[in-house]
């Protein structure tokens, strides 16, 4: 993997001083994941201290893992909870039982990969969840058992074990969760800032029906947060308007993509579209109203004084009291063998090339350090990504 350039000082010491708050900002994807995990390795090496992290899913089990922990000991827990809950490189999930019959491309990784995602539906993954039997299909309605396929008792297990919650909950970093009430179909966030954080909140957040039950918290049931929105952008623009931001926004499903030839594509295609929450079109868009903000600011500001102290001036100023705020992106690219059970393959060798993937696409981002500095005042929001704007 490429290792970071601190010949011209850290990305840490570029930002220092400069910012309100560092936020990281983690999707859901299941054994995606793992790119996050990398993207944080690569700005823990550049000594970048990340204030506030918000996730959905196992965006809000990695951000759990960071926040709960030492800044020391972040990048070994999140290394610890990974290969636990992945498959070793053994038996069929060893690629050098295929070599002599398929060689090392491309065709011996797609086995592999579908080797390790049926595994995982039919066994489940250890400290992770596992299959109920009998099957859901099989429990008697109203039982938690008929409600998922899966049993999550050993997360809460693992959670338990990696994640320190009164260090959590001691608010050194904040820590914002995202999950959908059952009952009301309402999105809401858990946040550090507001109540204590517990096992339950982040499993709340990854409980992907029908896959995985319902948790209730204080008499309600909740859901994965990406059945409403994957991406938690807004949740941090939304509650902090007014902080000087840069914000780290991992995606693990990317927008745009080849045209599908067949139904495995098209699944997995569908996957695409509908947990990458529009992200480029969100962030174009909130740039765009942080723009209006400015130009209504500086007419505010031409106004006689009489006129700027009148109540409609007043509500006009109060809404273009926003900050600046600058988006450095990383999009997860799929690599070709790859299908549409690219987000249950749990397999170790994914896992590790996941992980690389965030890695080198941080440290290649970190390398254009002009990306790091506050976007001037007359353009608000500015967004950074490698695979648009840059390469080297």
């Amino acid at each position: 993997m490429a290792r970071p350039d601190k010949s011209r000082g850290t990305a840490g010491e570029r930002i220092q001083g400069k910012y309100d708050a560092v936020a990281m900002v983690l999707q859901g994807g299941g054994a995606l994941g793992a790119y996050q995990a990398g993207c944080f390795q690569a700005l823990h090496e550049a000594d970048v201290r990340i204030d506030w992290l918000a996730g959905i899913s196992i965006g809000a089990i990695n951000a759990a893992l960071i926040a709960g922990n030492t800044f020391e000991n972040r990048v070994a827990r999140l290394r610890a909870f990974w290969e636990r809950v992945t498959t070793p490189n053994v038996g069929l999930m060893d690629p050098n039982l295929f070599q002599p019959f398929l060689g090392t491309g491309m065709a011996m990784r797609g086995m592999i990969n579908q080797a390790a995602s049926i595994q995982a539906a039919v066994q489940g993954q250890p400290g992770f969840f596992t299959p109920r039997m009998p099957s859901a299909l099989f429990q008697p309605p109203g039982s938690k058992e008929a409600r998922s396929f899966y049993d999550t008792g050993p997360l809460r297990e693992t959670l338990l074990e990696l994640v320190d919650f009164d260090l959590l909950n001691s608010r050194a970093s904040r820590l914002s969760v995202g999950a959908v009430n059952v009952r009301t179909g309402n999105f809401v966030f858990f946040d550090n800032a507001e109540r204590d954080i517990g096992p339950e909140h982040i499993m709340a957040s990854g409980a992907l029906p029908p896959g995985f039950p319902p948790v209730k918290i204080d008499g309600e049931s909740y859901w994965d947060g990406g059945l409403v929105s994957n991406t938690p952008l807004n949740y941090i623009i939304e509650t902090e308007p007014t902080l000087m931001s840069l914000i780290f926004q991992v995606d693990v499903w990317s927008a745009t993509g080849e045209f599908p030839n067949d139904i495995a594509e098209v699944i997995e295609r569908q996957k695409d579209i509908t947990f990458s929450s529009r992200t480029r079109l969100n962030t174009d868009v909130f740039a765009y109203i942080q723009q209006l903000r400015n130009q209504v600011r500086r007419l505010l500001e031409k106004l006689p004084k009489e006129q700027r102290d009148m109540t409609e001036a007043q509500v006009l100023a109060h809404m273009t009291n926003h900050a600046s705020m600058n988006i450095i992106h990383l999009i997860y690219r799929k690599k070709s063998h790859e299908t549409h059970s690219k987000d249950y393959n749990f397999s170790r060798a994914s896992m590790e090339e996941h992980w690389a993937a965030g890695y080198n696409d941080t440290v290649r981002t970190l390398r254009h350090q002009d990306w790091l500095d506050p976007p001037p005042p007359e353009r608000g929001v500015v967004t950074h990504d490698i695979h648009r704007h840059g390469r080297d």
